[in-house]
């Protein structure tokens, strides 16, 4: 991925030289010849990076170019730390005068002008395995993604209706014991799809009074499958032994029928599966589907031959059908361009019928423009790589590895990051998000804010079906995905080749905290850049504390995430040598047990991007320093019960982006931050905003958040809210117009707040409305004979009072296509038909094309 470092870089030198010349006087020159060279290159290394995996010769003189790379920006990183603004002696003929700074300044300029002369030999070298120009310009279609946003429904499914309806047929007939099923396949077949369908199917629910889902990694344990199913149960056990776990287990479905689903079974060797079955209860029609390619395994697994279902390619119809669907999402699916539809066919055809390679594929088309020689050349690059890939599944590599092939330069670097990721894992958009702007990852152009243009790098890789759902918000915004195994292995290949990152944790830059991570991964690994918490669902990290004294050696590193984390050590004595990571850009101790206070030596990071501290429920409150990190993008301090305020004079954090877990200090409180301040982040997308006492909010404080005009996401709660006089404040407190989507929470008035209206807030898309008094909505809300809102989505959740009929919503909110409803029992003619009824929510959604 030697086009992706070279993006990279690319990016943060022009960066430096443009907005921070200063620090740059003694080594402009070899900077800017650095630049020039790499940018001549560019054009050309996407094709020596395909090119490489043929040619050896090619492949060592790519792995040196990188290395160079990287060993630039370290240096240009350095260089920004021996320059602060506050050092007089920081720039210039000042450095001569300063004898600390003349090694680093010798050394410096000797190794930069090494590197530029190894990089013209480079060039050199490589024009003749590939043939081309070496004056060859960037692809366009890398620097402006078509897509920046998910264009189509990810749930959509194809082809498979009756392999669900065989499958549901077996389990609605199932005798007094348990029934055991199999779903057997090659990977990329849809195996896990089709027992989503029937797991998810409502007629399926309501027949079952119990569900579990787990999946089953190559390298689980038989404790963890356990606690899975206890987590499906709702029991989020972790000390218990496997005894008492099963015990649990079976009291939890004693004299209930229920469903397990183990998803991706692998090992032959399934005595673990025999003990778990003894000690499950028998009868009431319960049933037990399995999926796997390996037939041996599901037979092990006590499946009869009559009830192993063996799914089948698409055929031909829905194969075209499927890819229409994806590549030409924009226009709902149908082919608006003739010239397309002939090589459209010829790639799926090439596809075998394999959904997951039709996905890919259609993904990719979706990203590329709709013009002829495009889809010729992405057609003819496929034909040539299927050549040598005969048979289906090394058919399917071939698909994915093409995939990766085209991905932007940029984007190759965010999709290497799933490689730290166990398998199975359960992966969050918003660790995933701060990581790729933590490092780098994440090109800026257009004036768009970092973390839009982070989350449209997301965006990329969902709409290339690279990404697979896991949760999404009744809006449709996903939160956390995980990613096919066959995808995964393309990814751990590619990482390993690149030196992204390995499984052994050697010579590599990036890595993830798990249980068995020690000293000897960090051990004299100075190429380091990432260290993130990659532990799965509800569980947790136990870190030593010889590993973690390590990570303080590793001083390029920019990302450290210790999330979820249990430290054998004292925590606040390991982070008091965090000031020696003065390249960090992302630190995470969110959920980390006991944290109570930062450590005074962070102040040192004057990098520092995204500061998350969510879910520490013992953190009492933030120093006074934070107010100087003049960089900070991100901050979360949601869900910390225990911080009453944050400090004063956070309103010249200029370029903050994501303020989540606001709390404003109130009148006594002399050194918190007043919600006032909030005027002055002028460039604030997101603000979760907690308001508890009337005092919060000072009568010329009412007007805080109406000028926070790139403001799209606002949520307001006043859990645990005190005093009457709260609701009038908050009834005056008007957010910006052009806010994208609401949250309201525990609002504690009769009556919705007067500005929740279609006038006042005409652009609003999304409204969530959850817990609180609100018995009815104020008069303006229902707007008048030409005024309505623009909602698109809308949920009310635990509302115990509110009492709506459905045809005032329905003619106010012409627009709603997404309605989730629960706990409400005063709503009233909500149309139980056309919505259905699922897990206690009513719900309805119509995708339009």
């Amino acid at each position: 991925m030697v086009d992706a470092v070279v993006s990279v870089f690319l990016g943060n030198l022009l960066k430096a030289l443009s907005e921070e010349s200063r620090i740059l006087v003694e080594f402009r020159d070899q900077f800017e010849k650095l630049q020039s060279e790499l940018l001549l290159m560019q054009g050309f290394l996407k094709d020596a990076d395909r090119l490489k995996r043929k040619q050896q010769v090619l492949r060592t003189i790519m792995v040196n170019l990188r290395e160079l790379i990287f060993e630039a920006e370290d240096i240009l990183a350095d260089c920004q730390l021996q320059s602060r603004d506050n050092d007089p002696f920081s720039a210039g003929w000042f450095m001569c005068i300063y004898p600390k700074k003349l090694p680093f300044q010798y050394q410096t300029g000797k190794r930069l002008k090494e590197i530029n002369e190894k990089i013209i030999e480079i060039k050199k070298n490589i024009g003749p395995y590939l043939g081309v120009s070496i004056l060859n310009q960037p692809d366009q279609n890398d620097l402006f993604p078509r897509w920046s946003s998910p264009v189509y429904d990810h749930t959509q499914v194809v082809g498979l209706e009756g392999d669900k309806r065989k499958i549901k047929d077996w389990v609605f007939n199932a005798d007094e014991g348990i029934l055991g099923i199999g779903v057997v396949g090659m990977g990329g077949l849809g195996k896990t799809t089709i027992a989503h369908e029937v797991f998810n199917d409502r007629e399926v629910e309501v027949h079952f009074e119990r569900r579990m889902w787990v999946s089953v990694s190559q390298t689980f344990t038989e404790e963890q499958i356990m606690r899975s199913m206890l987590r499906n149960l709702g029991d989020a056990s972790s000390g218990d032994d496997r005894g008492e776990l099963l015990r649990k287990i079976n009291q939890y479905l004693i004299g209930k029928r229920y469903l397990i689903v183990m998803d991706d079974v692998w090992s032959e060797d399934v005595a673990w599966w025999q003990r778990i079955l003894e000690g499950l209860p028998k009868g009431n029609g319960s049933t037990v589907i399995i999926t796997s390619r390996n037939e041996k395994v599901v037979r092990k697994m006590g499946v009869k031959e009559d009830k192993i279902h063996w799914p089948k390619c698409l055929s031909g119809s829905d194969s075209w059908l499927l890819f229409r669907k994806i590549a030409f999402a924009a226009s709902g699916g149908e082919c608006t361009f003739h010239e397309l539809e002939n090589i459209g066919k010829e790639i799926v055809v090439k596809c075998k019928g394999l959904p997951l390679a039709i996905k890919v594929v259609g993904g990719m088309m979706l990203c590329k423009p709709p013009r002829y020689h495009e889809w010729k050349r992405i057609s003819d690059h496929f034909r040539n790589e299927l050549a040598e890939n005969d048979d289906s599944e090394s058919g399917l590599r071939a698909t994915l590895q093409l995939s990766y092939d085209e991905l932007p330069s940029y984007l190759k670097s965010c999709f290497l990051c799933f490689s730290i990721f166990p398998e199975d894992c359960v992966i969050g958009k918003d660790q995933l998000v701060r990581w790729w702007i933590g490092e780098g990852f994440v090109p800026l152009r257009g004036g768009r804010s970092t973390t839009e243009a982070g989350e449209d790098c997301f965006s990329g890789l969902t709409n290339r079906c690279l990404i697979e759902v896991v949760d999404k918000t009744y809006n449709g915004t996903i939160y956390n995905c995980t990613i096919h195994d066959m995808v995964r292995d393309l990814v751990l290949k590619v990482a390993e080749d690149d030196a992204f990152y390995n499984e052994n944790g050697s010579s590599c830059r990036h890595l993830g905290i798990q249980n068995d991570l020690g000293p000897k991964h960090l051990i004299a690994n100075q190429k380091l850049r990432a260290l993130l918490s990659t532990n799965k669902t509800a569980e947790v990290n136990k870190i030593a504390s010889s590993m973690a004294k390590k990570v303080h050696e590793s001083r390029y590193l920019r990302v450290l995430d210790v999330s979820r984390s249990i430290f054998e050590a004292s925590l606040s004595g390991i982070l008091n040598q965090i000031g020696s990571l003065q390249h960090l850009t992302y630190l995470s101790l969110s959920n980390t047990h006991p944290l109570i206070q930062l450590p005074p030596s962070l102040e040192k990071i004057s990098h520092l991007q995204i500061l998350d501290v969510s879910y520490c429920q013992n953190l009492k409150m933030l120093p006074s320093y934070i107010v100087t990190f003049k960089k900070l993008k991100v901050l979360d301090v949601s869900h910390c019960g225990s911080l009453e305020c944050l400090p004063k004079g956070l309103g010249r954090l200029s370029n903050l982006e994501v303020l989540l877990g606001f709390r404003p200090a109130r009148c006594s409180q002399l050194e918190g931050c007043r919600i006032g301040e909030l005027r002055n982040l002028t460039k604030l997308r997101t603000l979760g905003l907690q308001i508890t006492q009337a005092d919060e909010i000072g009568d010329n404080e009412v007007n805080a958040l109406i000028n926070l005009q790139e403001l799209q996401y606002l949520s307001m709660s006043c859990f645990d809210s005190h005093g009457s006089d709260l609701i009038t404040k908050v009834d005056k407190l008007f957010p910006p117009q052009q806010l994208h989507e609401l949250c309201l929470k525990f609002y504690p008035g009769k009556m919705s707040p007067m500005w929740l209206n279609p006038i006042s807030l005409p652009f609003l898309k999304f409204l969530s409305i959850s817990s609180g008094d609100i018995a009815e909505m104020n008069q303006r809300f229902w707007g008048d004979v030409n005024t309505v809102w623009k909602i698109e989505a809308l949920m009310l959740e635990s509302l115990s009072y509110l009492g709506v009929e459905w045809l005032m919503v329905q003619r106010v909110m012409p627009s709603l296509r997404v309605v989730n409803v629960s706990w409400c029992p005063e709503l009233g003619s909500f149309p139980v038909d056309d919505f259905g009824f699922r897990g206690g929510v009513w719900k309805k959604e119509e995708h339009r094309s």
